[in-house]
Formats: C-alpha cells, sequence, structure tokens
C-alpha cells in the first residue's frame, strides 16, 4: 500500500475517532465555491466575457459575502467555445474543489454537455446559451435555463414583423446547432402566422465576409432577412448589409439575437432602426438602472441580458441556499423552484420543473443617433411579453421531469 494511500486512511480514522464536530468545523473553514463557464476570450466574449464573473461576486456581495457560516468563492473559466474544454474544467471543480453551482455563458453544444455532467454529479447548473433542448429531452432535475432561449426569441420577433408585414422570409445563419434551431423555430412561427420562407443560407462560424449571403438573400426579395446568429456574426452581418443599401427599400434585416453589446459594437449609425427581442435593458426601471451603474464602475460597460441574468440566479441560488439550510442539490432546487425571482432582472418569474425560468421578455427598437441622449442611450423598449406568452408552454415540454 502506498504511502498516500495510508495517510489518507489514518487521517480519516482520525476525523472519525474526532466526532462530527470536528468535521463541521473543517467544512465551516471550507469557502462555498460557485463557477462561471463562459466565452472570455472569443466572438460571444462581448456579450458574455469577464462581465459574468464581475456579475456574480456583485451578487455574492450583495448577499453578504457567506452562506450557512461560510464564505462564498467565485470561479470563472474560459470554455474556449470548446465543449471538451469546458466540461474538463467543470469535472475538475466538482471533483477537485467541490464546486456546488456552475453558470454557463458559452454556446449550446458546452451548455448539454455540462448539463450530462451536472446531471450525474448532482450540482446545480444555470444555462444562457439558447437551445430548448436543455429544458425537453435533454431536462435536468438540477438544471436551468435563465435568460433566453431560441423559441422566446422566435415567437416574439417572428410574430411583430410578419404581423406588420413581413410576409416572405429569408435566413441567414449560422451552421452549427444555435443557428439551425433559431431559424427553424423562427420559421414556425413565420408559417403559423401566414408567412412563408423563401430561402436560407448557412455561413460558417466567425465568418467575415458576408457578400455572397447576402447577395443570395437579395435575389429572393424577401420581406424580411433574418439572421440566425450571434455576436460578431451579427454584427459584421448588418453591417455589410448597410453597406450593399440592402435596408434602404421594402426589406428589413432583423437580427433575431442582439445584445447590447453588439449594438455599441456596430454603432448607433448602423444599427440605428433594428427591432429585436431582449430579456433585459440597462435603462428600464430606476432598479436596472442603479444597478447596471454599478456593473458599470467596475467594467466601463453597461452589463448584456447575460450578464445581469448572472447576478439574477447567483442571487436567487443562494436565497435558495439559506432557505434550504444546506448546500444539497435537490433541497436547493426545490427551494428555487418554490420562491419567486424578484429582482431588477424581472419581477415574479418563475422556475418550472423543466428547468424554464419563465419571466416577462422586450420587444427592443434600437435609437438613431439624434434620439440618443449618451454614449449609452440605445435602446427604445416597444412592447413587454409576459413569461407565458413568450416562453413555450409547460404542457408541450418533451422533458421527462414534466411527463412523469
Amino acid at each position: 500500500m502506498k504511502i498516500k494511500q495510508i495517510t489518507a486512511i489514518i487521517a480519516g480514522m482520525l476525523m472519525l475517532a474526532a466526532g462530527p464536530g470536528l468535521v463541521q468545523a473543517q467544512e465551516k473553514d471550507q469557502p462555498v465555491r460557485i463557477g462561471a463557464i463562459a466565452d472570455l476570450s472569443g466572438a460571444y466574449s462581448g456579450l458574455a466575457g469577464p462581465g459574468i464573473g464581475v456579475a456574480m461576486e456583485m451578487a455574492v456581495e450583495d448577499f453578504g459575502g457567506q452562506v450557512l457560516g461560510r464564505p462564498i468563492e467565485v470561479l470563472i473559466a474560459d470554455s474556449l467555445l470548446k465543449v471538451d474544454v469546458a466540461t474538463s474544467r467543470a469535472r475538475e471543480w466538482i471533483d477537485q474543489q467541490d464546486v456546488q453551482m456552475i453558470l454557463e455563458s458559452s454556446d449550446s453544444a458546452s451548455a448539454l454537455a455540462l448539463q450530462k455532467l451536472a446531471r450525474e454529479k448532482k450540482r446545480v447548473t444555470v444555462f444562457t446559451s439558447g437551445t430548448t433542448a436543455l429544458i425537453n429531452d435533454e431536462c435536468s432535475p438540477y438544471g436551468m435555463q435563465w435568460v433566453w432561449n431560441v423559441y422566446a426569441l422566435a415567437n416574439v420577433t417572428g410574430k411583430v414583423l410578419t404581423q406588420g408585414g413581413g410576409k416572405s422570409w429569408y435566413f441567414i445563419s449560422a451552421d452549427y446547432a444555435f443557428g439551425k434551431a433559431l431559424q427553424d423555430e423562427t420559421a414556425k412561427v413565420v408559417e403559423r402566422m401566414g408567412g412563408e420562407v423563401v430561402g436560407s443560407v448557412a455561413h460558417p462560424f466567425k465568418a467575415t465576409d458576408f457578400a455572397s449571403f447576402l447577395l443570395s438573400a437579395q435575389s429572393a426579395n424577401p420581406d424580411v432577412i433574418a439572421l440566425a446568429n450571434a455576436g460578431q456574426d451579427t454584427q459584421n452581418a448588418v453591417r455589410q448589409a448597410r453597406e450593399f443599401g440592402l435596408t434602404t427599400g421594402k426589406t428589413k434585416v432583423a437580427p433575431l439575437i442582439l445584445f447590447d453589446s453588439d449594438v455599441k459594437g456596430m454603432g448607433l449609425d448602423l444599427a440605428q432602426g433594428l427591432l429585436f427581442t431582449t430579456a433585459f435593458y440597462w435603462d428600464r426601471t430606476p432598479e436596472s438602472r442603479a444597478w447596471s451603474e454599478r456593473f458599470y464602475e467596475r467594467r466601463k460597460l453597461m452589463p448584456t441580458m447575460n450578464q445581469a441574468g448572472a447576478y439574477s440566479a447567483t442571487m436567487h441560488y443562494l436565497k435558495a441556499v439559506e432557505a434550504a439550510g444546506t448546500l444539497d442539490a435537490d433541497a436547493v432546487m426545490e427551494q428555487m423552484q418554490k420562491m419567486p425571482v424578484n429582482d431588477f432582472f424581472t419581477t415574479d418569474g418563475l422556475v418550472r420543473k423543466d428547468g424554464m425560468m419563465v419571466h416577462d421578455m422586450y420587444l427592443a427598437q434600437v435609437k438613431s443617433p439624434d434620439e440618443s441622449t449618451g454614449p449609452w442611450d440605445m435602446l427604445t423598449i416597444q412592447e413587454t411579453i409576459s413569461g407565458d406568452e413568450a416562453f413555450p408552454k409547460l404542457a408541450d415540454s418533451t422533458c421527462p421531469l414534466v411527463k412523469s
């Protein structure tokens, strides 16, 4: 038998002899660790990035810095938008550092892999990626989708633009699971509303030249050119569509997901008039404004909906731990589903059995430079859509937890 193994056995025997009091005392000396796995350096770093960690740290500070008599520690890691990197880091955190909750803000493929790992390890997980598989076939008793999903984006933007006269649609979509899912969900809405899809084209991730895709769209003469992509891909597509003059006639360019960081990256000259769906805007209420200004003091950037959602989810998790009086994932999840979510992010949000945190969504439009009164005065909220209307119905869920 190796020396390390003998040492471990002796240490265990000594702890048993000392009784539960010593074990509990040692536990109280150890921090409660929570972690964020996000894109810190790639195409989605503006909408997620280090700001995810900042938001979680703000939640910990506002909560008081400790829970169950133990200090709280926030870890953050770069997924590099690679599934193996995200899952290996999460596994290391759980196995070696006893991380209790992980928040993901990276990509749908990583989210699904993390959902599976966390289900096996019985760890609470919060996702800000958009695939609805997280709340359907791949749902977990420990997983929650917090900010948005492709259904809500498609349901709001697709419905509004089709009702407004956008009867023919052409999709320019990212050639991976997220882009396909966003296109498919939006197409269902458009067709249900009496519109039609006249064409589509897929582009590679992190594309820089959208000329051929935009020309293909132009040749179809659609009412709406829908962009089923995100981050820098969306910015590049909008920028080149403006350069080609594709938005000066009857055609509308519609990004199906857009973040404040994207609007800032493009500037109001290019982004003005764009209509899109969001879960959060920093200047919507006095409460959202006050929190966002605190966030700005640290980051010198206003928060995106993913970053604001990271604070909301972290605070709700810590409140649930406190209410449950334990870190046990089953007990904590029961509390998270029992308690409403009330904060600057949302009012009367509800975590459903399938893991969807249902809350209001907002139809937003980018202001023109003349309408803006400051560097971050970028959006007008046109309409509030209730969570029950925006998100998929629980009765339609294919989540085994719901069916059971």
